[in-house]
């Protein structure tokens, strides 16, 4: 049996424009899961577009002077929609969550969201990266424009420091390796290596807090990394497609899963439950 995904968009992420959480729940009944999260974008941080940068007709609303402003989360609608799914699908346990961007700047609107949410699966997350001239906030990927690649992955980790550091209210830290998404193909390749230190202290810090890593597989994440996880203290560690439609739902699981057991973690008696170091 696939692990639950502990990351997963419908249409109530603003970013999911190919979502859908009852097509969602079909494929995970099809894939044999246990259970799925639905953990929603909830984004406060406004981005600067790079010039001339195109976006999705469905995002022209949220732009205003090259500035693209997230919407809010529809509590009530996703709620209304997670219900509907429970129902049509009993044999499935369906997770509310909700994917935290940068909630460690956000204190006051995330405080609220997750008092009236009630949430089963939070994850914490960066995503973005102050602009070169540092008048706003632009998404990560956007930094490789202006600075040498290492440079933007190593300011990502140390803003990943920043939020466990400062931030609390979290279960799961999401993608940690977010900056390989988008490393640009024309350069120097990627070795996590040469990021040991900055990795190590991201999960250092992680393990004391007891919160749990996650293991993205929408870039698998590099198996050194998991490595380092554990000799850091790592406990356990959660699954994740971090899909935006229904067909990417537990994608490339059965590569993580043997990695993750290389790794020394195992699936323990509760099927539904984090993966935990052997």
């Amino acid at each position: 049996m696939l692990p639950p995904d502990n990351h997963v968009h419908s249409q109530w992420s603003w970013d999911a424009l190919a979502g859908s959480m009852e097509r969602t729940c079909l494929r995970a009944v099809e894939l044999g899961l246990s259970s799925v999260a639905f953990t929603e974008h909830a984004d406060f941080t406004a981005w600067t577009l790079r010039p001339g940068e195109k976006v999705p007709e469905e995002w022209r609303s949220l732009l205003a002077e090259g500035v693209l402003n997230p919407p809010s989360f529809d509590l009530d609608g996703y709620r209304s929609c997670l219900e509907s799914c429970r129902e049509r699908y009993p044999g499935l346990r369906i997770l509310s969550g909700v994917e935290l961007s940068e909630p460690h700047w956000h204190a006051f609107p995330v405080g609220i969201l997750l008092g009236a949410g009630g949430f089963e699966r939070v994850l914490a997350s960066v995503h973005s990266a102050p602009t070169a001239d540092g008048s706003g906030f632009t998404e990560v990927s956007a930094r490789y424009d202006d600075q040498p690649p290492a440079d933007v992955v190593r300011a990502y980790l140390a803003e990943t420091v920043r939020l466990i550091e400062q931030f609390d209210a979290f279960e799961v830290l999401a993608h940690i390796d977010y900056p390989v998404r988008y490393w640009p193909a024309d350069g120097k390749p990627y070795y996590p290596y040469d990021f040991e230190e900055e990795y190590r202290h991201v999960l250092r810090s992680l393990a004391a807090t007891g919160k749990v890593l996650e293991v993205n597989t929408r870039v698998p994440l590099h198996p050194q990394v998991l490595a380092w996880w554990r000799q850091e203290g790592g406990q356990a560690i959660s699954f994740a497609s971090d899909a935006h439609d229904p067909a990417a739902l537990a994608r490339g699981f059965r590569d993580a899963v043997q990695v993750a057991e290389v790794s020394g973690f195992r699936q323990g008696r509760d099927p539904h439950a984090f993966w935990r170091r052997s």
